[in-house]
């Protein structure tokens, strides 16, 4: 899959070991360009454009970002910026597209594609990416993503030794292609993708500032953010905020999607008490573990007051494995890949920031709601 940090004042795009692109630089291959003439104003100003890259790739305040005013691109679908980072030792430039519509943010190698035929885009590939003829290349199936814009296919990169994957996109009329990312960049779209019906929460519907968490039973930073939206965050807001539990347990855990699992059979029980039983798994993470998991979640279902037999049932069935996939894929949708991420009315947060910074943001989301009606940083055109 594609992996994209932001990270030391520098940026780097890459598409897996085999796969990586000449100096990891955004790259684009397509019809010359006359002048980077001006966008159509009040889409993304290039200070949105900086708090959406440092927000989402976690680019420390001491990194310098900066942005160009978004200007036409070589591609009818993009407008087009340079994002700059600068750390004080080294500047690297890179160029980010962004959909006219301002629902994506694409980063990676952009390429004209005149025929749009699956040769032509291997052949593309093989250009921006540099890759030895040896190297042998497979694309699967292109099928619909969640933007209309845009379809999805596996690229598959083998040397003989080697075998690695990586997500390729092309536009609908199969004319321009992606070697890279793309993400929602919209907050209105971004919140048009949270599923916030029938999901455990806390705070009222009707909420003016809504906040989505991501995050995995088996992790203390996610233990540590809910302790915080739980004693300091809804206490100190009341029904200004809504918060949203999403289940997103890791691979790399063992016993946390068996947790995700029990967490949801207690909301479908009795959705009342799913917030004192989460709250107990968390606060008894040292206390889990892979031999032990079933017994301890139904001992903490017995102190949040969730029925044994029920949950029990639940548990060995697996009956609310389908919620929990739901809620993972549609954090992937979203570009999570790191747990706890948060969304307050569309704005990403990654990882544990500190009080005053969540509070900040949440206060922003307020303004803005009290602004214009609604909590989205860019209006649907």
């Amino acid at each position: 899959m594609a992996c994209l940090s932001l990270r030391s004042g520098f940026l780097t795009c890459g598409v897996c070991l085999l796969l990586v692109g000449g100096n990891g630089l955004a790259a684009e291959t397509g019809p010359p360009q006359d002048a980077r003439a001006p966008a159509a104003t009040g889409l993304a100003s290039p200070e949105e454009i900086v708090q959406y890259v440092r927000d989402r790739f976690e680019v420390p305040e001491s990194v310098k970002l900066t942005a160009e005013p978004l200007a036409n691109s070589p591609f009818p679908v993009f407008f087009q910026t340079i994002v700059t980072t600068d750390d004080g030792k080294e500047k690297r430039a890179s160029n980010v597209f962004i959909t006219k519509d301002g629902r994506c943010f694409v980063l990676g190698n952009v390429f004209a594609l005149p025929q749009g035929s699956t040769a032509e885009i291997i052949r593309c590939v093989r250009e921006v990416t540099k890759l030895p003829p040896q190297t042998e290349l497979k694309i699967g199936t292109f099928n619909q993503t969640l933007s209309p814009q845009f379809l999805k296919a596996v690229i598959t990169a083998s040397d003989g030794k080697n075998t690695q994957t990586a997500e390729i996109f092309i536009t609908k009329d199969r004319r321009t292609g992606i070697l890279g990312i793309v993400l929602p960049f919209r907050e209105d779209f971004v919140q048009d993708l949270i599923k916030t019906k029938d999901v455990p929460s806390l705070g009222p519907s009707n909420a003016p500032v809504t906040v989505v968490e991501y995050a995995d039973l088996q992790c203390p930073a996610c233990a540590r953010l809910h302790e915080f939206l739980e004693k300091e965050l809804l206490p100190k807001y009341g029904d200004k905020v809504r918060v949203i539990f999403k289940e997103f347990p890791l691979p790399m855990h063992d016993w946390s999607t068996a947790a995700a699992v029990a967490n949801e059979c207690a909301y479908q029980i009795n959705p009342s008490v799913f917030p004192g039983y989460r709250t107990l798994v968390f606060a008894n993470q040292n206390a889990i573990n892979a031999s032990n998991v079933r017994e301890r979640l139904l001992a903490l279902g017995d102190d949040a007051g969730v029925d044994r037999s029920r949950l029990a049932a639940c548990i060995d069935s697996k009956a609310s494995l389908s919620r929990v996939e739901a809620a993972r894929q549609e954090g992937e949708d979203l570009g999570v890949n790191k747990t706890p991420t948060t969304f307050v009315n569309g704005r990403i947060i990654v990882g544990l920031p500190s009080q005053a910074t969540f509070d900040k943001i949440v206060d922003e989301a307020l303004l803005a709601r009290t602004r214009s009606g609604t909590g989205a940083r860019n209006p649907t055109p």
